[in-house]
């Protein structure tokens, strides 16, 4: 996805609650960070996760300003994250540059401190808890993209850029490697997808989350029935 169609889709679903020049700049500024990221983290990734998360703001009674100039930064640290191999995390390298993008835009002191821990805290896994309403939501949003359909979609997407096999042989997961032929859209599942549903922090988000884990239990039942059962055909 383009910067243009990213900035046609935010427009087209009433996304702006930052004004269109704000919100243009920041997605100018994101995508230089996530063109080159392309597969599970492009640009898609942050347009989808900035439409939820202003869904679930308006219902919550969110800052969406707040919620909006996070959600389309989110991201932007992941680059550093792939290079370093993991070693830096990228919500908190994401926050740090999100502190210097915002104060070129002119984010008053108050905004852009509440923003950064928004971005900071989305991954969760790096030691700092979602706070705030906004950061919870920032978080689930991001966290039910990796969800449901989109989820599966996503997860067979990386499986493919991996090199992994379409499933794991009788669905057995004990034992196999990331990053290799056994990483499989099934042993994401089982590994990780599976778990978001128990992660949510909002009502909202756990609600949307057990009505995308139901989906995703019957597609891998399906997908573990048509591999290992041959159907039966009247003769």
């Amino acid at each position: 996805m383009t910067t243009a169609a990213m900035q046609h889709d935010i427009g087209s679903t009433n996304g702006q609650p930052l004004g269109a020049e704000r919100t243009q700049k920041l997605m100018r500024a994101a995508a230089g960070f996530c063109d080159q990221e392309g597969g599970c983290h492009g640009p898609d990734h942050t347009v989808r996760v900035h439409r939820l998360a202003l869904w679930m703001g308006r219902a919550m009674g969110a800052d969406l300003e707040v919620l909006s100039a996070a959600a389309l930064l989110h991201d932007i640290g992941r680059r550093d994250e792939t290079i370093s191999r993991g070693r830096i995390c990228h919500a908190r390298r994401g926050g740090e540059l999100a502190r210097e993008i915002l104060a070129g835009l002119g984010f008053e002191a108050e905004s852009i401190e509440r923003i950064v821990h928004c971005i900071a805290a989305h991954r969760y896994r790096n030691g700092e808890a979602p706070a705030s309403l906004e950061a919870k939501i920032l978080f689930d949003a991001d966290k039910l993209d990796s969800i449901g359909a989109i989820g599966i979609g996503r997860a067979f997407l990386f499986a493919g850029q991996v090199g992994a096999r379409l499933h794991n042989e009788n669905g057995v997961i004990e034992g196999t490697e990331p990053y290799s032929v056994e990483d499989t859209a099934y042993r994401e599942f089982k590994v990780k997808m599976s778990r978001i549903r128990d992660r949510m922090l909002t009502p909202t988000g756990r609600r949307l989350a057990a009505e995308r884990h139901e989906f995703m239990e019957m597609f891998f039942a399906r997908l573990e029935s048509e591999i290992n059962q041959l159907p039966v055909v009247d003769t």
